[in-house]
Order: structure tokens, then C-alpha cells, then sequence
């Protein structure tokens, strides 16, 4: 043409008309392969009206379509066009071509052709094809019209969304299929949904690519070969990973590989809302319509004998690419691509070794089917080129000179140097290489780790007097690089001065003595002090005397920040530890004043009290637990268990302040509620405060041993374990809420009679509480110990041996076993003669 004369007419240079020469290919390349095409869509939806009109496979029908157009003189795409010509006329008598040999339909007109006229003139009854199920098609009259309805279609559908419209439509109300999906299987094994009907976008483009699983219904029906039916969703979901949102949606589906010559690439999927398994009948109309897409969905058809070329044409490259498996290094077979005149157009690779890396990245097997001037067009008219073409017409082996072969790819130019060999193999070329940039790559890593590492490289030339700094120094010194950099003389003049003197005399040791420098010292920058590093030794002559340096610059600033951050919070750290200490050893110096543990148990009214105290094992170790045990002055004996929120010298404030007040209003004569009502009161005044607000729990009893009576309160505590004739049992509550928690709280009190023998424990809820369990539990393994160890005989030592018994206390613990010794008689005096 006139318009492609010009860049590659007359004058033109050799690298322009050989890039000419490969668009020329390329685009009759692409007017070939839009031939083919068309072609291949005409052969296939002729192949596809014969399969459904006489019932046979794909392979039957394109030897029906030969045989056809050789008895009538006609080309096959001829016969092709006629076959479609028929189908679009519809006539009302039956296509019946001369029988032959390859058309075994032909004699009888309704098996070949389904939809032609009823022989009674008159076509079914539509009251019939209604009353048929949907999932069970009239073998008769559904299973002949629903195929040639589904290959008419086929004839002009383009696409696979096109094929499962189709298939819906035809199919869907004579077999309850409600939804399509066409899977095809690509090179590396995964699922690429080519069509789709019934299936709203979301879920498309959500299954659109399904990888390479093990699980995947499709996927096992293609590798498999055969049809997959599911109809029992709960058991398909253990072993299928089932389409649908929810999979519920379509509780059965057909899987259906489509029939190929070679092994199966595409499987279509037949979904359906209705339950149940798929009827016998309905199967066989789903494979029969499954055949028929394997035309328009299979891949096109070679001629006869190019299968037969190829195999002759590869049978070398076979040969010489497992050689190349076994050669290290990078090489490849180039096949010389000639015009029909007979001139070398290009090179294509057939073959390479795993070790062959091309400046884009491309490896071992990815470069097989490249062209050279298409892949690397930088190559026409270049002595390699031109060494190429020598070498396959001499049969002189070429060895070029490094080159560099600069590639833009996606933006971005990649630049490599290159040392090429080339050696003639019968009419093809042996092609090796070698790659000289890995300097550059090294060079650039450096920089990268220098920029990360944020430090830099520098060396001193004594005999020249030069100095070489990288470009990460020049940032670290925040100094211009037109300025130059600074020779080692010069350094201490950028020094802080304080760290002048013991640098400057490391860099007199390392010029006089070459004495290796290590050391940390401070520069003033426009953006600041920065904390640097040098490191740095010589290199001497043979008489000792330096001549080059060599080292680097670190900046530390960022790690001198931390460290001094990490400093301040130690310094932190070890003045809350010291306050805490101070306050841990004031606070149990208190507690050891107001609340003395006693070693032994006490008798007090006649009775045997053991006491036991532990602090948490961890924090400050007091808190607010505490305890009570005195006589009143008309004889009777207060017993008092109580505990403050939380620890330390304000837990321990408010524990004392409760202790004395309940001491003297008892001693006083008040009644019990009544001295919790008051604490009650106290505890809420002192809440404005919010240094002293605070809340505890407490149960309080006054025991009179006349009568051995009980009268005893609590207020939001545990209650008491009483232990009697070898049963434990805890005591029923009287009403009373936490102390500090409510205005207004009343409180009621109980009263229970102690007998000999008794044993009633008063406790904290140290004793019983775990994290994260139920407080019953506690109770109840409580109240299985306190029996264990009586029968034990530990009657006297029965609340220590408790509060031993957990460790790692997470709070404190406080008992108070109030024991009735066995044989002791009521005390004869009333309060009234006291």
C-alpha cells in the first residue's frame, strides 16, 4: 500500500524496514485470524444443528458436513452455509438429503429432524405438555423439541453468556433449572466463569475466578470427567464448597463436564430452587443439551494434517529443550521466521534453559514462543542482529561485543548490558548470554541499605588528597552536595566542642598511627544537634605509613532518643517503685498496729477463737480485711469480720476508722443494725470527699454466754459457715446491704443459739473467690475443706490451716473460727448480776 511505502521504501534504514516487515505480519496475522474465526463460528453452529437433529456427537456431525459437501461438489464452508440456510427457512416438509453411508439419519426424517411437521398435521396438545412435571420431560415429545430448539439457538449464540441465556430459556421450565454457570479451565488450573444466567452480578463477580481448590464441584467434575448430581445440601456442604448466598438457594444442582476430544476444559452448572434428586429422564435431557454446547464452547479445529506438522515441526525443539534443563547458565534455540520469498523476518525461541532471565524479568519457559523483534525491537539493525544473520548463513559462531539493551516496561526503563554468543544448530540458532549489570544492582541495594540503616560510606585518598562521600553522608551532615565533602582535618571543626578534643585526637591516631576509629560525637545542623557515628580504619603502604581511610557515618539521633526516652521512663519507673515501697511499709506498719494477729488461739466468753490473716501476694500487700474479737462489759464477746475496697494507706484508713467505731458504739450498748446503720452514715459522709470515699462489707455478731446466743448482722458480706455434727451449712441472711452504698439502708439482724462441738467461721472473700468462677463453687469447696480438716482434728488451728491452703492469693484473706468447746455449760450469770 502507498501509505506503508514511505517509512519503508527507498533509504529507509535496516532496523525501520525490518520493524516494518513485522507490522505487515502482524496485521495479516490478525485479517487470518479474524478468517478463522468467522470460519471456525460456521463450522461449529452447522456441527451443532447436525447434533441435535441426529442425535450424534461432534465428531459424527463434521464427518456428516465432509461427506456432504463431497458428494455435492461443494467446500465445507459451502455445506455449512446451506445447513444454517435450511435451518433459517424452517420449511414445513423434513430436511431429507440422499442417504449415505455418513448420514445414517437421512431414511428417517423425524429422528434427524424433531422439529418438523407432526405426521398427523397437527402439533401436541398443549393440555398434555402441561400436565407433565417439570423435572420429568415427555420422553417422546421434550426430549426430541427441547434439543432442536437448543441447537437452533446455538447456531447464532456468541459467547458463553449467550449459551447459558439459552439454556435457561429452553431448559428451565421443562426441568425446574432456575440458574446457568459455564466454568472453562485455564493453563494454570483455575475456573474462569465464561457465562451465566440466572446469576445476579454480586455473586458473578464474587465466583467469577475460582482458583485451583480441592472442594470445588466444577473443578471435579472436569478433572473426573463424569456428571456430578447434588441433591442432599447437608451432605454436599461437608464435601463441595457450594455456590450461592446462601448456598441454600439452589438445595440442588447438576455439574456437568462438557465433552471434548482431549481431556474436559469446561463444565456447566445447572442450579435449581425446587429440592429433590433430578428424575432419570431429565438427566438424560441435561446430558443431551450438555453435548450440544460442546461445539460453540470447545476450542476450534485444526486441519487434519496440522497436527501431524506440528509434532514433525517440534520433534527437535523437544529434543533440544531437555538439553538446555540441563545446562547452567542462560541460553535458548531461536527458529528463523522467513516471508514466502524467502527472507528473514525474525526469530521466534522455542526452547531455553531455567536459568535464562531477559531484562524484564521473564524466565526459563516464559520466553518460549517470543519473537525477538517483537519482544525487543531495540535489537533491529544492531550488530547483534546482523551477527544472527551471519551465523545462520556461514555457520560461524558469534561472539559480540557487551551491548546495552535498554527495555521500558509499564513505564518504568530497564537497562542491562549484555555479552551474546550465537552457534548454528542445523537452520536454527543456539543463542547464550551473559549479563554484565549486577554491579548496578549492587550499587543500588547499598544505597538502599545505607538510606535504611541511615548511614553513609566515606573515604579519605591521603596521596591524593581527595575525599568521597556517598550521597547518604552529605544527608546526614544535612550538608550541600555542591559544597564537597569535608576531609578528615577539617571534621572537628563541625563538632560540638565539647566532643572536639577526644575526637580530634582519635583522627591523629588514625593518620600518624593508622589506628582504627570508633567513636560518637555531636554536630550542630540547621534542623538540630544529631548524634553521629564514625567508623573508620586505614590502609598503609609497606613502610606503615596510611594512605587511603575508609569507614562509614551513622546517624544515631533517632537511637539516642529513645535511649534518653527510655532513661527518663526507668527514672520514672523507679520513683513510683520507691513510693510504692514507702507506702507498702507505712501501710502494714499500721495495720500491724491496729490490727495485731494473735500467734495462739484465744478464749474469750468460754470460747476458743483462731484467727488467720493474709495479705495479697502482690501489689502493696495490705488492704482493707479485718477483724474483731473483744469483750463487752457485760461479759458478752464481739466477734467482727470485715472488708474495705481495695489496698493501701486509704484502704487501711478507712479499715481503722471502722474498726474503733464499731469497738466503741458497741461498748456503748448500741444495738447491732443500729451500728451499721451509723458506719453506713460515716462511710457516705466521708464520700465528699473523693479521697476518702470508700465502700466495705462486714458481719458482726455479739454472743452471750449465758445462753450461748448469737445475735448477729451483716451488710452485703458472706455468710456464715456454721459446722455441727460433722454437716457444714451456711447460715440464712438477715437483710442488709453494703456499707457506703445507699442512704437508705436498713438493716435486720439473726439470732442462733451455739451448741457444743459448734464451729462457726466468719471470712473474707479472699478465701473462696477464683477468677472467672462461680461464687457457689468457692462455698461449696469452702465448706468440703473445713469438714475435711475437723476430721482431721485441726480444731484448734482450723482458720490458719484455711487461709494456708491458697496460695497465690490474689486478695487479702481474713478468718475467724469461733469454736464451742464440748462439755461447756451455759454461763449460770445473767447480764443483770454482772
Amino acid at each position: 500500500m502507498k501509505g506503508d511505502a514511505g517509512p519503508a521504501g527507498e533509504g529507509a534504514a535496516p532496523e525501520v524496514l525490518a520493524l516494518a516487515k513485522v507490522v505487515a505480519r502482524l496485521r495479516a496475522e490478525i485479517v487470518d485470524l479474524e478468517g478463522v474465526a468467522a470460519t471456525t463460528a460456521v463450522v461449529e453452529r452447522a456441527k451443532g444443528v447436525l447434533m441435535a437433529r441426529a442425535a450424534v456427537p461432534a465428531d459424527t456431525a463434521y464427518e456428516m458436513l465432509l461427506a456432504r459437501a463431497g458428494e455435492r461438489g461443494h467446500t465445507l464452508l459451502e455445506e455449512c452455509w446451506i445447513t444454517l440456510g435450511r435451518l433459517a427457512s424452517r420449511p414445513a416438509a423434513p430436511f431429507a438429503p440422499t442417504p449415505t453411508a455418513a448420514d445414517p439419519t437421512a431414511t428417517h426424517p423425524t429422528a434427524a429432524d424433531p422439529t418438523a411437521t407432526h405426521p398427523t398435521g397437527a402439533p401436541p396438545r398443549p393440555e398434555a405438555a402441561s400436565a407433565r412435571r417439570p423435572d420429568r420431560p415427555d420422553g417422546g415429545t421434550a426430549s426430541r423439541a427441547l434439543p432442536a430448539r437448543l441447537a437452533d439457538g446455538l447456531a447464532t449464540a456468541h459467547g458463553g453468556d449467550d449459551i447459558a441465556e439459552l439454556l435457561l430459556r429452553v431448559l428451565g421450565a421443562a426441568t425446574g433449572v432456575d440458574a446457568v454457570m459455564i466454568y472453562a479451565l485455564t493453563p494454570a488450573g483455575s475456573l474462569e466463569l465464561i457465562g451465566r444466567a440466572g446469576i445476579e452480578e454480586a455473586l458473578a463477580a464474587r465466583w467469577r475466578h475460582v482458583p485451583p481448590l480441592s472442594g470445588i464441584a466444577a473443578h471435579e467434575a472436569i478433572a473426573g470427567r463424569r456428571a456430578l448430581w447434588l441433591e442432599d445440601p447437608a451432605r454436599d456442604a461437608h464435601r463441595y464448597l457450594l455456590i450461592g448466598d446462601p448456598p441454600e438457594r439452589w438445595p440442588s444442582r447438576a455439574w456437568l463436564p462438557v465433552p471434548a476430544d482431549g481431556p474436559a476444559t469446561a463444565a456447566i452448572g445447572l442450579l435449581r430452587t425446587r429440592p429433590g434428586p433430578f428424575a432419570a429422564e431429565t438427566r438424560a435431557l441435561l446430558r443431551r443439551a450438555v453435548r450440544l454446547c460442546a461445539g460453540p464452547l470447545g476450542p476450534p479445529e485444526r486441519p487434519p494434517d496440522a497436527g501431524a506438522a506440528v509434532a514433525r515441526e517440534s520433534a527437535d525443539v523437544t529434543a533440544v529443550q531437555r538439553v538446555l534443563e540441563a545446562v547452567a547458565g542462560p541460553a535458548a534455540l531461536l527458529t528463523p521466521l522467513r516471508s514466502t520469498a524467502g527472507e528473514l523476518e525474525d526469530y521466534r525461541i522455542d526452547a531455553a534453559a531455567p536459568e535464562s532471565v531477559d531484562v524484564a524479568g521473564r524466565r526459563g519457559k516464559e520466553l518460549v514462543g517470543l519473537r525477538i523483534l517483537e519482544t525487543y525491537p531495540t535489537v533491529a539493525g544492531t550488530a547483534l542482529w546482523e551477527g544472527y544473520q551471519e551465523t545462520l548463513t556461514t555457520g560461524t559462531t558469534y561472539e559480540g561485543e557487551p551491548f546495552t539493551y535498554e527495555e521500558v516496561n509499564a513505564g518504568v526503563p530497564r537497562r542491562s548490558v549484555y555479552s551474546v554468543r550465537a552457534s548454528r544448530l542445523g537452520d536454527r540458532l543456539v543463542v547464550s548470554w551473559t549479563r554484565h549489570d549486577t554491579g548496578e544492582r549492587e550499587a543500588r541495594r547499598l544505597a538502599d541499605m545505607q538510606r535504611l540503616g541511615n548511614l553513609g560510606w566515606a573515604g579519605w585518598n591521603l596521596a591524593t588528597d581527595t575525599v568521597t562521600w556517598s550521597d547518604q553522608v552529605y544527608a546526614i551532615f544535612d550538608r550541600d552536595p555542591g559544597d564537597g565533602p569535608v576531609t578528615l582535618e577539617e571534621l572537628p571543626g563541625h563538632l560540638i566542642p565539647d566532643d572536639v578534643p577526644k575526637l580530634a585526637s582519635a583522627v591523629r591516631r588514625l593518620l600518624s598511627e593508622g589506628q582504627a576509629v570508633d567513636r560518637q560525637f555531636r554536630i550542630g545542623t540547621a534542623h538540630g544537634v544529631r548524634h553521629l557515628r564514625i567508623v573508620a580504619e586505614a590502609q598503609t603502604d609497606a613502610d606503615g605509613t596510611p594512605v587511603e581511610v575508609h569507614g562509614f557515618f551513622q546517624d544515631l539521633s533517632a537511637q539516642r532518643g529513645a535511649e534518653l526516652a527510655l532513661r527518663e521512663s526507668e527514672r520514672a519507673v523507679l520513683l513510683q517503685r520507691g513510693m510504692l515501697q514507702a507506702e507498702r511499709a507505712l501501710a502494714a506498719t499500721l495495720q500491724d498496729t491496729l490490727l495485731p494477729i494473735p500467734q495462739q488461739s484465744l478464749e474469750l466468753a468460754g470460747l476458743c477463737v483462731d484467727v488467720a490473716y493474709v495479705p495479697a501476694d502482690r501489689g502493696v500487700n495490705v488492704g482493707g480485711d479485718w477483724y474483731s474479737a473483744i469483750g463487752l462489759p457485760d461479759d458478752s464477746a464481739l466477734f467482727v469480720v470485715g472488708d474495705v475496697a481495695g489496698h493501701g494507706l486509704a484502704a487501711v484508713g478507712t479499715m481503722a476508722q471502722l474498726r474503733f467505731t464499731t469497738k466503741g458504739m458497741t461498748v456503748t450498748g448500741s444495738a447491732l443494725p443500729d451500728v451499721l446503720r451509723r458506719l453506713n452514715a460515716l462511710l457516705l459522709h466521708t464520700a465528699s470527699d473523693p479521697a476518702g470515699s470508700a465502700t466495705a462489707t462486714m458481719v458482726m455478731g455479739r454472743y452471750q454466754p449465758w445462753d450461748r446466743r448469737l445475735v448477729w448482722v451483716r451488710a452485703g458480706h458472706l455468710p456464715p459457715l456454721l459446722i455441727r455434727d460433722g454437716r457444714a451449712a451456711f447460715l440464712e441472711q438477715p437483710r442488709g446491704p453494703l456499707l457506703g452504698a445507699a442512704f437508705e439502708a436498713s438493716y435486720e439482724q439473726a439470732v442462733i443459739d451455739l451448741l457444743p462441738g459448734d464451729h462457726l467461721l466468719l471470712y473474707t472473700d479472699g478465701l473462696v473467690e477464683e477468677p472467672g468462677e462461680d461464687i457457689r463453687a468457692g462455698l461449696e469447696r469452702l465448706a468440703a475443706s473445713a469438714l475435711r480438716l475437723l476430721r482431721e482434728g485441726r480444731y484448734e488451728t482450723l482458720a490458719r490451716t484455711l487461709a494456708a491452703q491458697c496460695p497465690g492469693n490474689r486478695d487479702d484473706i481474713c478468718v475467724l473460727d469461733i469454736h464451742v468447746p464440748e462439755g461447756l455449760p451455759p454461763d449460770a450469770r445473767a447480764p443483770d448480776d454482772v
